[in-house]
């Protein structure tokens, strides 16, 4: 589909690919998952820095014993980083990667 730059190029034409609807869906699918829960983490984290910073009576009120407020945020740092790998993972596996492959199979002209 792809065709080759030109008659005595063995490879992909990549421009041709780059420029193609279906490399453009795919780069759009990316961006919908990759730019909305990258700034949701972050405004998270700025929230907790903030917090640490300038709420320090409501960081170290304790929750169970020795464990307090500002330790169940901070570990949950972690876990919404663990979140977000694995739903990155998902994503890619069902929508990134299908697509990718399709790209990669009329490149290749098969």
């Amino acid at each position: 589909m792809f065709g080759t730059v030109d008659e005595d190029s063995a490879g992909p034409d990549f421009v041709a690919i780059q420029n193609s609807p279906e490399f453009v869906r795919l780069r759009a699918d990316l961006r919908r998952f990759i730019f909305p829960v990258t700034g949701l983490f972050l405004v998270w984290y700025l929230v907790f820095v903030i917090l640490s910073a300038y709420a320090h009576d409501m960081m170290s009120r304790p929750v169970i014993g020795v464990i307090n407020v500002g330790m169940i945020l901070g570990l949950l740092q972690f876990v919404s980083t663990l979140l977000i790998v694995w739903a990155y993972g998902r994503f890619a596996r069902t929508r990134i990667d299908p697509q990718a492959r399709e790209i990669r199979h009329r490149a290749e002209g098969n």
